[in-house]
């Protein structure tokens, strides 16, 4: 692998970003919108192989105590090869301040406790789709 990382949204393809994340079995939307979430984030990550994307990250922060973490998402032939924890290691080094919430995708947690995330006791969300959210099994 020959790796590089991106830290702006330059020359991406934003319909590529919605058939990955559509591949990897996360939420996607129109390519648009993906452009529009990572615009607005605090700090953004795209890993290339050679030119090919192949995984990225987001997060959103004040940039002085809270971020959360969205949209890490790996192409499934490089899974287990330790993109993603370079995209989210790389993601952290932005905001080192910052203490950290993301969700993860039902069964994903494990990858997440490997780098020193915590399971919360407390938290919760509001989701415009619940019960769609409920059968996925991100809420109870």
């Amino acid at each position: 692998m020959n790796l590089k990382i991106q830290y702006n949204c330059l020359n991406i393809d934003w319909n590529y970003v919605s058939t990955l994340l559509k591949n990897v079995g996360m939420a996607y939307f129109e390519g648009e919108v993906h452009k529009k979430a990572f615009e607005n984030s605090h700090t953004v990550v795209f890993v290339f192989d050679d030119d090919k994307l192949i995984g990225f990250g987001r997060a959103i922060s004040d940039g002085a105590y809270q971020a959360a973490i969205y949209d890490i998402a790996v192409l499934p032939e490089y899974q287990g090869k330790k993109v993603g924890a370079i995209i989210v290691n790389s993601i952290l080094k932005y905001i080192p301040q910052c203490n950290v919430i993301l969700y993860a995708a039902p069964g994903k947690e494990i990858f997440y406790e490997k780098l020193n995330f915590k399971k919360m006791k407390t938290g919760m969300g509001l989701f415009l789709n619940a019960e769609k959210m409920q059968t996925k099994g991100f809420i109870e």
